[in-house]
């Protein structure tokens, strides 16, 4: 098929809801490491990989030797049977959880099944049915995983599910509490326990939560902000269920998972995305006493595929065996460097925040107002893109730039992005000031 060839078939066969970050869709055809290549044979430095998922680079030869050599034995039997890549995993994945106290899996397909089954396995082991989110979150798109979503944009189908509150967020730059920290006194979290008093029955199956918000734009909460509503959550009977789909697998800097920045231990964890660097693969890990209370039976057709699970501890096993969690941490800071020396020069970025390779640019009209930006994040999107640079968009205005290159890349691969970015930034900000249309 030609690129046009395949812009009309995207249009014609498949549902409308399945959008495109620029004006003109990106055709891609290949990749391999932090490249990608469109069908016109143009080369991308990409430092978003496909939503915070390629974590050891587009098509590792590690990793894809030892999927080929499982397809070539066994690809498929579904959980009905035991299989040894499944057993191999679930050991792999108890004996890096935080103290190593998350030890019984369930494994799926994506970020939203993981959700879904650790939710479900909540509500079985507590008795409870209520569960607390978070403003500005986001955890998939089922129905479920919709009504646990703190943003409008994606909660598709009308009315959400009933047992679903949602708790205020700790986006400091745009506190809802009018404060700063931290002479606040971390105050959004303290309000956990009057909303739960207010919102809910006080009987809390769950608190669902982000360590880093991922589509609402990398909102990084304070070092107190997880331990306070933990404890209160705990108060009134619930799990705490930490969403690893982004912040797992080291891509934080120095942790296998991002909560363990926070000194907090959850009761369950789930993931998906960086795991399988592209495999689709979800994983729900929980205390053994909380898995135990999922009783009944259940069943994955895909979830613990021996291929996709083969991929998943190949990854794992990467990442520790290149030290990709301490790359992470190291490189992060020169990158969150690089942003900060732009942050500096452009009064269009208004904020920097993340961790490790998990970076964030928040775009604001003015930082006075600290008015959203969102037209001229979409046009920074385009220019990136004529600068050969893939990167992300979120936030509940659409004026974030998410950064999530893989964790094994280096300085130059750092310095190439910042030159490309600072370049569109630069066009940006001229058109801006010419008063040219843009976005």
């Amino acid at each position: 098929m030609t690129k046009q060839e395949i812009i009309l078939a995207n249009q014609r066969y498949l549902f409308p809801c399945v959008f495109h970050f620029f004006k003109e869709p990106l055709v891609v055809d290949r990749a391999k490491d932090q490249f990608v290549w469109d069908a016109d044979g143009n080369q991308y430095l990409d430092f978003f990989g496909g939503i915070v998922t390629i974590s050891v680079g587009h098509c590792n030869e590690t990793v894809n030797k030892k999927v080929a050599a499982q397809m070539e034995k066994l690809q498929h039997v579904s959980t009905v049977f035991a299989n040894e890549p499944q057993a191999a995993l679930a050991e792999r994945v108890a004996g890096i959880t935080p103290g190593g106290k998350l030890t019984k899996s369930f494994f799926t397909n994506s970020g939203t099944e993981a959700n879904e089954t650790a939710i479900l396995a909540a509500r079985c082991y507590t008795g409870a049915h209520e569960v607390v989110a978070l403003r500005h979150s986001y955890h998939g798109r089922s129905a479920l995983a919709m009504s646990a979503t703190g943003q409008g944009t994606w909660r598709l189908g009308g009315a959400p599910e009933a047992g679903f509150v949602h708790a205020l967020n700790a986006y400091c730059y745009r506190c809802p509490l009018g404060a700063t920290y931290p002479s606040c006194n971390v105050r959004c979290a303290r309000d956990m326990e009057e909303m739960i008093r207010t919102s809910t029955s006080g009987r809390l199956a769950a608190f669902i939560a982000e360590p880093i918000q991922g589509v609402g734009g990398f909102v990084t909460p304070p070092k107190e902000y997880f331990e306070i509503v933990t404890g209160i959550v705990k108060k009134y009977g619930g799990l705490f269920i930490s969403d690893e789909v982004q912040t797992g697998w080291g891509r934080t800097g120095g942790k296998w998972f991002g909560i363990e920045h926070w000194g907090v231990t959850p009761d369950i964890i789930t993931s998906a995305k960086g795991m399988g660097n592209g495999t689709p693969v979800g994983l729900t890990v929980a205390r053994p006493e909380v898995a135990d209370g999922l009783k009944g039976a259940s069943i994955s057709t895909f979830g613990g595929n021996p291929v996709t699970a083969t991929a998943a501890k190949a990854v794992i096993d990467y990442i520790e065996d290149h030290k990709l969690m301490i790359n992470a941490a190291e490189m992060g800071a020169y990158l969150r460097a690089r942003l900060e020396e732009m942050q500096a020069k452009y009064p269009l970025i208004g904020d920097v925040r993340g961790m490790g390779l998990m970076q964030a640019v928040e775009l604001v009209e003015d930082r006075e107002s600290r008015t959203p930006a969102p037209e001229a994040t979409a046009a920074l999107m385009e220019m990136a893109r004529e600068n050969r640079l893939l990167i992300g968009k979120g936030g509940l205005y659409g004026n974030v730039i998410r950064i999530t290159p893989p964790l094994n890349i280096g300085k130059s691969d750092i310095d190439d992005f910042a030159r490309r970015f600072e370049a569109s930034l630069a066009r940006v900000t001229r058109e801006r000031m010419a008063g040219v249309k843009i976005g």
